[in-house]
């Protein structure tokens, strides 16, 4: 006990504890509590303050100053530069955030409401008794019935969607409005800089029509304009009424036919015109362009055909001529791949890839046109068929160049010939001159090749004369094989390391030594120079070379097949005069194999083997085979004139056929008259050789330096003489003096002829066979030229006179 009377005793409560709970009075809350601390503490926080007094270290009780003693002579060093300081406005820095606010709050310009008749759109109003709404008219001033309708308002108004009661009211028009004169309307008023509003001036409106006009108009409109199933108006840019004009259908049945045709070629011309100013948004245009051209013309507000005008559609179709040659680019478009497509691009790339997509089509769709006229047979297919063999010329780079020329080759299939085979004729030749790359000249052999193939040779002989007209004889340096091209060895480089160990052992190297950076700065000038090369769009001399190739290939295989036929073809001179033309370019592989290809086919020539089906355009049989004959005597000899020469091929058998030829050639009544040709060319073209001129062509190459090797043969020579000497009697003067000419250069190479031109008696090895058509066996020595004396005694003209007495007076000289 007497521990714990030491201890201090607790004071006794007054209640219980729960009582003591129960009784106590609420806590006051944390910023009550907080707000009575600070005020019994006496502090108030910074910002509930007016002002926020500036601290001084020079007012503090400690002495120590955080100055140090660097600072102060810097502060009196460049004390003038700091004096700024002393101006500002201490107050100002001083005053507290609440104090500014309430100062702004105070001198804030108050706005002034404008008077209007209009209710506001959002009540600021906190009583809500002293809203009433002038638009609902059903309101009673009973207390209850206005609140259920305030509290409808408020439950539309939570719903924007929901339409306002006041929405479904119509608006009522002044009476100004309503009359149809110009009315007066107040502008809409602009506020200042300075907060001011300031009122603008009235404007003139133009009256506006009443509902029953507005609904006469409209219901005019819309029955002349196509509506879908939901109602709204379609307009079809090929057919409709658009950008001004009428619509299609209604230019094309017009009842009067001069009136019709007049208002087509207005709006063609308008057409046209907008089309080629803005070529890139005209795609609407071009199709609108293309529906005059056609047969029947719909639309979806007349869908019973209208039958179109003949006329009209030719001068569509001339006209989209003209704009697609202005329009189509100087490049093909190829089609985009799918990851293309699936690339983002920009808005100017998406546009032209969209022009250039939509072009193709509108194209596509003119050129099937074109050749429906032209399966057509009707009005349409003379300007079907110049339309395509225009854009062949013109647009040869262009997409559809293989379609084009499809139907070009085509045509030209037939036995007949007329003015358009001349048309597409001329476009063959060209497009074979003007063509730089050569893929176009392929194509066309290729077509010719197959459309020849498929007729059997049944086609007319014109149809090859083009191919000659071919960029192969001057552009190609290379010869032709079936499996690979013959080409120049390129020099082998060296690679890098032996070229380094040539240099190291002090040995000549085509590769000079190249530092890192020159290798550098050598492989960027290279590119430099491929984008420069793809930028002037330069021809690549290889890729040009193969397609040459190519063309060759299949060129001769052409050739080789119309020669190997076993029925004569009227397609054999072309075929000859190809071959003789390209003969430096054949392989030398297939010499032989043509060689005796020619000799068969001047025995079946001379002999006249063979079915004979000569169509319409040969004149005489006789002359003909005698011209093929020709024509396989000088190819024979072209073969062998140039890389040839190598070969040891005996032309001896071709010497005979050109010996035995001569006489059949003295009978025939226009030896100098060119072969008959109905093609009328359009270029500067060599007429076709006559019989005489290959003749003397021939002769030309078996007595040429190169083909005799050198040495003059006397026998040979005296036996063509002779030979040449008896057929000029029967020829015409300008063939005689051509014979009289060469005989003299004959004499002039060999002085043994000159015993042909004295008639003294002189031993000989037997007598003069004139029958024997073998140079070798004629005897020609046994013999004179005794022809002279009769040419220079009896013949009418005189220069053939003058001639042969200038031939016969060579042995005096």
């Amino acid at each position: 006990m007497g521990t714990k009377s030491k201890k201090r005793a607790a004071p006794a409560p007054t209640h219980s504890s729960k009582k003591q709970k129960l009784q106590q009075p609420s806590r006051p809350s944390k910023s009550a509590q907080t707000k009575n601390k600070s005020q019994e503490k006496g502090k108030e926080k910074a910002f509930e303050r007016e002002v926020i007094a500036i601290p001084n270290a020079a007012d503090e009780d400690t002495g120590d100053s955080d100055v140090s003693d660097a600072d102060a002579a810097l502060v009196q060093e460049f004390g003038g530069a700091i004096d700024f300081l002393r101006s500002l406005d201490h107050k100002a820095i001083a005053r507290s955030k609440k104090e500014t606010e309430r100062l702004h709050q105070l001198h804030k310009p108050v706005r002034k409401s404008r008077d209007d008749d209009l209710p506001p759109i959002v009540s600021d109003d906190d009583d809500a008794g002293s809203f009433s709404s002038s638009v609902v008219d059903d309101v009673d001033s009973d207390e209850e019935e206005f609140e259920g309708k305030r509290q409808s308002f408020q439950g539309f108004a939570s719903d924007s969607d929901v339409e306002m009661p006041y929405e479904r009211v119509p608006r009522k028009r002044d009476a100004s409005v309503e009359s149809d004169r110009p009315r007066q309307i107040q502008g809409l008023p602009i506020k200042l800089s300075d907060g001011r509003i300031q009122a603008t001036g009235k404007m003139t409106m133009a009256p506006i029509l009443s509902e029953s006009e507005d609904d006469e108009d409209s219901d005019e409109d819309s029955a002349n304009v196509p509506t879908d199933e939901a109602g709204k108006r379609v307009e079809d840019v090929a057919t409709g009424a658009r950008f001004g004009r009428p619509a299609v259908v209604d230019v094309v049945g017009n009842k009067s036919r001069a009136a019709r045709i007049h208002g087509a070629k207005e709006q063609i011309a308008s057409i046209c015109q907008e089309i080629i100013a803005d070529p890139e948004n005209s795609l609407g245009l071009l199709r609108r362009l293309h529906t005059f051209s056609l047969e029947k013309i719909t639309s979806p507000a007349h869908p019973e055909p209208v039958a179109n005008d003949t006329m009209i559609r030719k001068l569509a179709m001339l006209s989209q001529l003209a704009v697609f040659k202005d329009i189509i680019p100087g490049y093909r478009i190829r089609a985009l791949t799918e990851k293309e497509k699936a690339e983002k691009v920009s808005q100017m790339v998406a546009h032209t890839r969209e022009w250039e997509q939509g072009l193709l089509v509108v194209y596509q769709t003119y050129l099937r046109a074109l050749e429906n006229a032209l399966k057509a047979k009707d009005g349409l297919t003379d300007i079907a068929l110049k339309c395509m063999c225009t854009l062949a010329t013109e647009v040869t780079h262009f997409n559809f160049r293989v379609n084009l020329m499809s139907c070009i080759v085509a045509r030209l299939s037939k036995k007949s010939w007329d003015e358009s085979s001349d048309l597409c004729l001329n476009t063959l030749i060209s497009i074979f001159r003007n063509d730089l790359t050569g893929v176009p000249s392929l194509e066309i052999v290729q077509l010719l090749n197959r459309m020849i193939k498929e007729r059997h040779f049944k086609v007319h002989p014109e149809v090859l004369s083009c191919l000659l007209h071919l960029r192969l004889k001057s552009e190609l340096n290379v010869r032709a094989s079936d499996t690979k091209v013959d080409t120049a060895e390129k020099p082998k480089k060296h690679s890098q390391g032996r070229a380094a160990s040539r240099r190291a052992k002090g040995k000549p190297t085509d590769q000079p030594h190249l530092s890192k950076k020159a290798k550098k700065a050598f492989k960027e000038r290279k590119e430099i120079e491929k984008e420069v090369r793809e930028a002037e769009a330069e021809v690549d001399k290889e890729e040009r070379a193969r397609t040459h190739t190519e063309t060759l290939k299949l060129l001769f295989m052409l050739y080789f097949r119309i020669l190997k036929n076993p029925h004569p073809t009227p397609l054999l001179p072309a075929a000859l005069r190809g071959i003789s033309k390209f003969a430096h370019l054949v392989n030398v592989d297939f010499f032989k194999d043509l060689m005796q290809v020619l000799r068969r086919l001047i025995v079946r020539e001379s002999t006249g083997e063979g079915d004979s089906e000569s169509p319409d355009w040969d004149t005489a049989d006789n002359a003909a085979d005698i011209l093929n004959r020709l024509l396989c005597i000088v190819t024979a000899f072209e073969l062998l004139s140039g890389q040839g020469e190598a070969l040891n091929i005996d032309l001896s058998d071709f010497v005979k056929h050109l010996y035995a030829i001569i006489l059949p050639v003295s009978l025939l009544p226009q030896i100098d008259a060119p072969p008959p040709t109905k093609f009328a060319s359009n270029f500067r073209i060599s007429k076709p050789e006559s019989i005489a001129d290959m003749l003397f062509r021939a002769l030309n190459i078996v007595f040429s330096p190169r083909s005799s090797g050198g040495t003059v043969i006397p026998w040979r020579s005296a036996a063509f003489a002779k030979r040449l000497l008896i057929a000029s009697i029967n020829w015409p003067p300008n063939v005689t003096l051509r014979t009289l000419e060469f005989i003299e250069a004959l004499v002039a190479k060999d002085p043994k002829l000159e015993a042909l031109l004295s008639t003294e008696d002189r031993s000989t090895d037997g007598v003069y066979l004139p029958q024997v058509d073998d140079p070798q066996l004629s005897r020609p020595f046994g013999t004179s030229f005794f022809e002279l004396l009769l040419l220079q005694q009896c013949h009418y003209d005189s220069g053939v006179r003058e001639a042969a007495q200038r031939l016969s007076g060579c042995t005096n000289r």
